[in-house]
This record gives C-alpha cells, sequence and structure tokens, in this order.
C-alpha cells in the first residue's frame, strides 16, 4: 500500500511538471499580478515583437494574445516575428511612480 502510494505521488510530481511546461504561463497573467509570479520560474510562449542589443545588454519583447514582456537574454537574439518558448525568472528591472518595467531573464542567464 505505501509504496503505490509513493508511485502515486512521484508520478502525480511528473505529470505537473511536464504540464508546467506544455501549458506556458499566460504573459498576462503575469503582468496583472506580477507580485504572485515574482521571483518564480515561468514559460511563456509568444511572437518575438521587438528586439534590442546593445554592448552587454540584450533583449526582446514577446507578445501572445494577453499581452506582452519584456526578456532579457545572454543568447543569441531571436528574429522579428519568430514564435518561441521562453523560461526564466519573473523580475521587476525598475518602477518609476506608478510605472514598472516586468521581465523574465531567461534561464541560464549568468546576470
Amino acid at each position: 500500500m505505501r509504496r503505490s502510494l509513493f508511485i502515486s505521488v512521484v508520478w502525480a510530481c511528473f505529470l505537473a511538471a511536464a504540464c508546467g511546461s506544455l501549458f506556458p504561463t499566460k504573459i498576462g497573467d503575469i503582468v496583472k499580478n506580477p507580485r504572485k509570479y515574482e521571483g518564480k520560474e515561468v514559460t511563456v510562449s509568444g511572437e518575438v515583437k521587438e528586439v534590442l542589443a546593445l554592448v552587454v545588454f540584450k533583449s526582446f519583447v514577446l507578445k501572445d494574445e494577453t499581452g506582452e514582456i519584456t526578456v532579457i537574454t545572454s543568447r543569441i537574439l531571436p528574429a522579428l516575428g519568430q514564435k518561441l518558448k521562453v523560461t526564466g525568472t519573473v523580475k521587476e528591472a525598475f518602477a518609476i511612480g506608478s510605472g514598472k518595467l516586468l521581465v523574465i531573464q531567461e534561464r541560464g542567464d549568468p546576470r
């Protein structure tokens, strides 16, 4: 009995982790409730709308049907219009008054 319960719990955890990557978080959910996602790893998917490359800073804007968010990366930037899935940590880059910039720092990014 204990063994089958243990196997069931392990299997449920495995399925929950797999479903998290199969069903990305909606960008609009992150933007509407940033405190819920702050510091947490999320997977989002969408279309690349903007790219920015400076000497030490690379980012792109990813948009889905619910909103858009900036992704900070150390990887090669994607092409405009490319559809992709990104996993990273939600952070608040800065806030001035009521305006703030939420970002996802892509996983594996050393910053």
